[in-house]
């Protein structure tokens, strides 16, 4: 959904706003949310000197904010669906991209119907568009591929309270990733208990600290990034990776809504050449296919066992969640389109829609 943009940018007196995250946020006052007669959200600046340098409207329900993260020294475009119904405060949907960040032109924008299907609810749909293959973490050095990684900062201190600010919002979140966002959206949540009300999982591997965790962390961040993983957490036998590991800090879920799924790496409906969710920067070609089936299998393969895991973990504790299982399916966009569809029903119950 790419429409023209208008590029309008609005400056207006400041005011201070007290977010339900506990943080203040100068908000252009008052605040103004997006309505159907195309009036522009407000600015918003936080304590820390993270702001809104930007904002332009494509139409009545869509925007993109250039969010100036302190922490990162740059800006991080974010791109928002208002609610149907914007008459009053409503709740935030955060969607996390995979490993390419939605930069690399993949993302629940052009990939899926995702934010068409969100279109008749009254939530504000929120997605940050970067931190290529970064897990979404904090990185204790700037990475000389990578740059500087500041990601759990991002997600938990800088942008809720600004989105709350801009957008009027009444304070409930939830959020959901895919692939490298499926773990992380688990470790965000752990990072900041009580920001996140509902989560979804899609195809992540929560478990970042054993070896296989560790491998495939490596593996994506190494081979496919060019970045170096030790400029991550640190060396294997640095104690970062256990802290960040959602597996191991499982406990830490409790009383958060969760929908975590996985295929199990067999070709399935959408692993055809008529797919419409098959590829975005490619042709349509059969050795594209080829790679959805064979990588894309084999990938999830490995996150269905993480995934099992982490159900093991969390029945353990007690912890319940809505677990989706497919009979096949290849670590590809259509069955994460299939996947949101189905764990919209537990992100809405955290959102109290």
């Amino acid at each position: 959904m790419r429409v023209a943009a208008l590029a309008v940018v609005t400056t207006l007196t400041a005011a201070v706003v007290t977010t339900a995250t506990g943080t203040t946020a100068s908000a252009a006052g008052p605040v103004d949310p997006i309505t159907s007669s195309g009036r522009p959200a407000a600015t918003a600046k936080a304590s820390d000197g993270s702001t809104v340098t930007k904002l332009t409207v494509h139409d009545a329900r869509h925007l993109t904010l250039q969010v100036y993260s302190t922490a990162m020294g740059r800006d991080i475009a974010v791109d928002v669906q208002r609610p149907a119904d914007s008459s009053t405060p409503r709740p935030v949907l955060y969607l996390l991209n995979g490993s390419g960040g939605g930069t690399d032109g993949d993302s629940w924008a052009t990939m899926t119907h995702v934010l068409q299907f969100l279109t008749d609810k009254n939530v504000n749909v929120v997605q940050p568009l970067g931190g290529a293959w970064s897990v979404y973490t904090d990185w204790i050095k700037d990475d000389p591929k990578l740059g500087r990684n500041k990601w759990t900062t991002f997600f938990t201190r800088e942008l809720p309270p600004l989105i709350d600010a801009a957008l009027a919002t009444d304070g409930r979140n939830a959020i959901a990733g895919l692939s490298m966002a499926g773990e992380s959206v688990l470790a965000l949540s752990i990072a900041k208990p009580g920001l996140y009300r509902s989560i979804a999982s899609y195809s992540g591997c929560a478990q970042t600290s054993d070896p296989l965790g560790q491998r495939e962390i490596k593996t994506m961040v190494e081979f496919w990034g060019h970045g170096n993983p030790a400029n991550m957490w640190g060396p294997d036998d640095s104690p970062l990776w256990a802290a960040n590991d959602p597996y191991v800090h499982a406990e830490q879920l409790r009383g958060v809504k969760l929908f975590i799924s996985a295929g199990n790496g067999l070709p399935g409906p959408h692993d055809t050449l008529d797919s419409p969710y098959l590829t975005y920067g490619f042709s349509r070609t059969p050795d594209t296919l080829a790679n959805q089936i064979l990588l894309g299998g084999l990938i999830e393969a490995g996150v269905n066992a993480c995934t099992h895991h982490l159900q093991e973990r969390l029945n353990q504790l007690g912890i319940p969640a809505t677990y989706d299982y497919t009979p096949t399916g290849t670590h590809s966009w259509g069955y994460w389109q299939d996947s949101f569809v189905k764990s919209w029903p537990v992100l809405a119950s955290g959102l109290g829609i």
